[in-house]
């Protein structure tokens, strides 16, 4: 047998298999697979925490809502040292440097204090961020840190700080970044 004979055998199998899958999976298509549940692309819609609600811990029990108070507490045996390291993930889109230009955030030199949006250099705040109003207080940095989504619906912040002493060493980082340091809570 040569090769244009084993050609036509290959093609002849790959044309049945086609011919058995094309109809379950056109039907699966067009019908919407097995019936009501179903979004556009096939999969389940799953649903939505309530507004406001706690979401549930690994173990399906509520998770207890986040204070920010729980964070402030500790710190002042934060270590900036540590909250720095921390910070390595936040450095692709913010410097921290007094004299450095803001990147795809603003830089967060004196950001502790500073008015909500108010970056001379950063034109990139999204409207979420321009309403809020106020100075950058520790617990509202804890709180954003936090959950930057759940805190400020509609900002572009991604990441986000589970852990209360992680975070408040993160606070401790940024309050670093200032000529006068704000006073501890």
């Amino acid at each position: 047998m040569d090769s244009f004979e084993l050609s036509k055998v290959g093609g002849a199998v790959l044309a049945a298999m086609l011919l058995m899958l094309a109809p379950a999976t056109l039907a699966k298509l067009g019908g919407g697979g097995h019936g009501a549940g179903h979004n556009a692309m096939g999969g389940y819609n799953l649903p939505a925490p309530k507004e406001g609600a706690a979401a549930p811990a690994a173990d399906g029990k509520a998770a207890a809502a986040f204070d920010p108070a729980s964070v402030l507490t500790l710190l002042a045996a934060a270590k900036p040292e540590n909250g720095e390291g921390t910070f390595k993930k936040c450095a692709a889109c913010h410097a921290v440097s007094k004299t450095a230009k803001s990147g795809s955030g603003p830089n967060l030199w004196g950001l502790v204090g500073r008015k909500k949006g108010s970056q001379a250099d950063y034109s990139g705040y999204s409207e979420a961020i321009k309403a809020k109003g106020g100075e950058w207080s520790f617990a509202d940095l804890a709180s954003f840190l936090h959950d930057p989504k759940g805190w400020m619906p509609g900002t572009k912040m991604a990441i986000n700080i589970a852990d209360p002493a992680e975070l408040a060493d993160m606070l401790a980082y940024l309050r670093s970044l200032s000529d006068a340091p704000v006073a501890l809570p």
